[in-house]
């Protein structure tokens, strides 16, 4: 019935918000927690947003303000540090529920469940805050219903390289054209673009909508519910109300012309 065989999902900001008010105060936590006097704010994190990986996030701070410590090893310890410490102000987050899905994205996974169609996650992000958001969101196994959890250091380079895409694909068995992937940022959409999956939909979120998405076939602010309103920034959602399984068929057979 679809053409396609599974769907390919990133987690921050596209399975839940989680960047704004999870990973932001976790970060700040813990850089008080160390008794720095660093403190990142909506703002100054969207524009840190534009790196991936938080230890990424963490060097690219510091090269922006010129911080400096006596050694390079110094700097890498530190950095490692206070990622450890964030992931744990993190975590203590998640397990209080704190963080839901977004909306649209548990109708949707039950809707692929239901079909045969198979789920996976590729994300910079790490293995553990992965588990924990999927187990504190509120539906009960949800993290078994992954066959795939791609997350973290795992490969070479983070996004918008491909390498998580390519190895959730590998670890799929399956093609670049058999998957439709799930996005919300520039950076995630370019992974997965340059890994060969062209069925992507981006679902913005604060941080991404000024964002370009040119390459991008379906571009929504959110997946959304029936007779809820999606606002449709690019692409068209045809004779249905929200992204559902017809929706993603129609960006899959558009992407690669099927007839």
């Amino acid at each position: 019935m679809f053409g396609f065989k599974a769907i390919i999902f990133d987690v921050d900001g596209t399975l839940a918000d989680t960047e704004r008010d999870g990973h932001r105060p976790a970060f700040n936590a813990a850089f008080a927690e160390a008794q720095l006097d660093w403190h990142w704010d909506v703002a100054r994190y969207g524009e840190l947003l534009t790196v991936t990986g938080g230890k990424e996030r963490i060097r690219y701070f510091m090269d922006c303000d010129a911080i400096r410590l006596d050694s390079v090893a110094n700097e890498m310890e530190l950095i490692a540090a206070l990622h450890r410490a964030k992931t744990r102000h993190y975590v203590n987050l998640l397990q209080t529920g704190a963080i839901p899905l977004r909306s649209g994205v548990a109708r949707l996974l039950r809707e692929a469940r239901a079909a045969g169609i198979r789920l996976a996650i590729a994300t910079t992000t790490t293995q553990e805050n992965v588990a924990e958001l999927l187990d504190h969101c509120g539906i009960a196994g949800l993290r078994d219903w992954f066959d795939v959890i791609a997350a973290g250091d795992v490969v070479p380079a983070k996004k918008p390289a491909p390498d998580i895409f390519t190895l959730a694909l590998a670890e799929l068995g399956l093609r670049a054209e058999d998957c439709v992937a799930v996005e919300d940022s520039d950076n995630g959409a370019r992974a997965a673009l340059a890994a060969g999956i062209k069925a992507v939909v981006v679902t913005l979120n604060d941080y991404t909508a000024a964002q370009e998405f040119d390459a991008v076939p379906l571009v929504v602010d959110q997946l959304g519910e029936p007779k809820q309103v999606v606002r449709v920034r690019r692409g068209t959602l045809g004779e249905e109300s929200c992204v559902n399984l017809a929706v993603l068929n129609q960006v899959h057979r558009a992407a690669y012309s099927v007839k």
